[in-house]
């Protein structure tokens, strides 16, 4: 089974949408992981559905598969990063997040794509658990809900400092919404150290919705090139090739957007030199 590689918007953010859907699609990536923005498909600029069919219809031009993801900062709140959430104690709020979520769902299914990525969010001060996860539950059943009618597979991520911030705790959440599937980014393993993240791919290879990879300091959130941290990137290639995985695998690398002229492609070209003895990738 070839291994098919796209990359993720949020590190292409000094460049135009167009000239970024570009840039990847010329490096060779068999998709883009679209992080909705407000300069990179705003989904909540005009003409939403007639954008939509246009990006859709230039995605297929350019041969790119897509994972849409909703980690936006400040999309919704230009003074709160990441705010509101799905745990927001304000209702209006969490409502605002779920017309959101609501809306990367709509764009996946006209782009045929293959999962929408969201995630927890970071309890506000005075917020329990024991308050927050009922919000959360609560809201990701009508998102997936919403997401089945459409024929979208659901992804959570697990976020270092988020309620939902190991995979023991995504585990949690699917009991409760068995539709949604797991979103796994191996950087955030070392974070937490909860898991290795070659055994995490073998644990869960039969949920995995997405996977965004980096490479990662055990400990520090910071999503860091190839071969800056302590991800054993090899390995996790090997345990996606031995799990038959056929979805994108999506390069994460949001704090290196100036330089992304350089490392778009030359993340791709590391990735290929590691690929395990007899695996393939996508032509």
């Amino acid at each position: 089974m070839a291994l098919r590689f796209a990359y993720n918007t949020n590190g292409v953010s000094n460049h135009r949408f167009e000239d970024a859907l570009a840039l990847i699609a010329d490096s060779g990536y068999d998709g883009v992981a679209l992080t909705l923005d407000h300069h990179h498909f705003d989904p909540f600029a005009p003409d939403f559905e007639r954008r939509t069919e246009q990006l859709a219809a230039r995605l297929e031009r350019l041969g790119l598969g897509l994972v849409v993801e909703t980690g936006a900062r400040f999309l919704l709140d230009p003074r709160q990063k990441h705010e509101p959430t799905l745990i927001t104690p304000d209702e209006a709020g969490r409502a605002r997040r779920l017309e959101f979520l609501k809306r990367a769902v709509d764009v996946c299914a006209t782009c045929r794509g293959e999962a929408v990525s969201f995630w927890a969010g970071v309890p506000r001060p005075g917020v329990t658990e024991a308050a927050a996860w009922p919000w959360l539950v609560d809201g990701v059943a009508r998102l997936a809900e919403y997401a089945a009618a459409h024929s979208v597979v659901l992804a959570m991520e697990p976020e270092p400092g988020m309620l939902v911030e190991t995979v023991d705790a995504w585990r949690r959440l699917q009991a409760r919404v068995p539709g949604v599937r797991l979103a796994l980014d191996v950087g955030h393993l070392l974070v937490t150290q909860e898991r290795k993240p070659a055994e995490a791919v073998r644990e869960f290879a039969a949920v995995l919705g997405t996977v965004a990879l980096e490479d990662m300091k055990r400990g520090v959130h910071e999503h860091l090139p190839f071969g800056e941290g302590d991800v054993d990137v090899p390995s996790v290639l090997r345990e996606l090739t031995r799990a038959g995985y056929d979805r994108l695998v999506c390069v994460e690398l949001s704090r290196d957007a100036h330089r992304a002229h350089e490392l778009v492609p030359q993340a791709l070209e590391w990735l290929r030199e590691r690929l395990p003895a007899g695996a393939e990738v996508a032509a």
